[in-house]
């Protein structure tokens, strides 16, 4: 069966019928595969979490392929499986990590370490981790993957008006914790 030509929706509505990963399923994740993990990647901030998480979102695909009703683009519809699982990543990776962190604080001021300089540059990803995840989401597809407000709308279940405030707020909120780098 050559799929090469068919929408995302039909292969979509094929590898629902498909009893397993037959090539309908096959096609559609050769076709998502970068633009998945580079979302996973945006959001989850590194390649090793990035592709744990690029995993889980295939992992969600396959066993929601059925869900699939048609109401929206395909790759919007998979591209909220991808949002919707890199979140759930980030908040139990926070948890966990904050329970790192108050260790590692522990140990500092027991054995604190000489000649750290307090004033390095912060990066562009220690700024969005002020905001929280659905904000830093958002940004990053609207500014880092191009998306329109319309899809975001669609993606986060807001209306239009809606997005362009939490991307608004969002962005005050970065410039007013960071205002050197925006004078």
């Amino acid at each position: 069966m050559d799929t090469s030509n068919y929408t995302d929706e039909k292969l979509a509505a094929e590898a629902a019928r498909e009893g397993s990963d037959g090539p309908a399923f096959r096609c559609l994740m050769e076709r998502f595969r970068q633009p998945v993990w580079r979302i996973c990647y945006r959001l989850m901030g590194n390649e090793t979490d990035a592709a744990d998480a690029a995993q889980e979102v295939f992992v969600r695909l396959f066993l929601s392929r059925k869900k699939f009703e048609g109401r929206s683009k395909y790759s919007t519809w998979l591209h909220g499986i991808a949002i919707r699982t890199c979140l759930t990543l980030r908040r139990s990776r926070g948890r966990r990590q904050k329970h790192e962190i108050v260790d590692q604080e522990i140990l500092s001021q027991r054995h604190p370490i000489k000649d750290a300089n307090p004033t390095l540059p912060l990066d562009l990803m220690t700024m969005l981790d002020i905001l929280n995840e659905k904000d830093r989401a958002m940004l990053i597809l609207k500014y880092a993957e191009s998306y329109s407000y319309d899809e975001l709308a669609e993606l986060f279940n807001l209306s239009v008006s809606g997005c362009k405030m939490r991307i608004s707020r969002a962005r005050k909120q970065i410039q007013k914790a960071f205002p050197e780098n925006f004078s």
